[in-house]
């Protein structure tokens, strides 16, 4: 059985490196260190797509082409029904998480997250993996420093990694595409497991 991972971002230049383009990246990260072809863009679900294996498990990257608040488009094409999506894996960034944090959570609410929203509706059911990569400043007590405002959260959202926040954004996904490898390979237990310790 196949397994779907999906990377959400925006696609094109202008957003590379963006926090809210977290969830592409580590996806990106995870076809490079697990040797995955390249990715092809399949013009029926408007998503580059990338096969290949991780361990012994068959696994398709999926990188929707769409703006964020319609990745549902995509992963419908890949995951058919409610069931089917006890094999999916989405990751994306998340403004309630710090800088330096993921977490893996099952069957949750999408948080106000516009793709995962888009995603929920598409395969009509929350119950799938998600791991959610912090973007947020490090506030108290290392809490998520809270934004408020539409156009500061965009601006966040949507701005590129400060050069003094690059070295924790690349040991972020490489602990996400460690996360990504035990789901593969040793089931969503495991997974949450090494994600969710600090």
């Amino acid at each position: 059985m196949s397994i779907v991972i999906v990377g959400l971002g925006n696609p094109g230049k202008e957003y590379e490196k963006t926090r809210h383009n977290a969830g592409r990246s580590a996806v990106e990260l995870v076809a490079k260190q697990e040797g995955f072809a390249e990715f092809v863009f399949n013009k029926t679900t408007n998503a580059l797509v990338g096969k290949g294996a991780i361990g012994s498990e068959n696994a398709t990257l999926v990188l929707p082409e769409t703006m964020m608040n319609l990745s549902g488009k995509a992963v419908s094409a890949f995951v058919k029904s409610p069931k089917a999506a006890k094999n999916l894996l989405v990751v994306h960034d998340d403004l309630d998480l710090p800088l330096g944090t993921i977490k893996m959570v099952f069957g949750r609410g999408s948080g106000g997250h516009k793709g995962v929203e888009s995603i929920m509706r598409a395969v009509k059911t929350k119950d799938f993996a998600r791991i959610r990569i912090g973007i947020s400043g490090v506030g108290k007590q290392n809490q998520a420093k809270k934004v408020s405002g539409e156009e500061k959260v965009i601006k966040l959202v949507i701005g590129k990694w400060k050069p003094a926040e690059e070295a924790t954004v690349k040991k972020v996904l490489k602990k996400v595409t460690e996360a990504v490898r035990l789901f593969a390979t040793e089931g969503i237990e495991s997974a949450t497991m090494f994600a969710n310790t600090r």
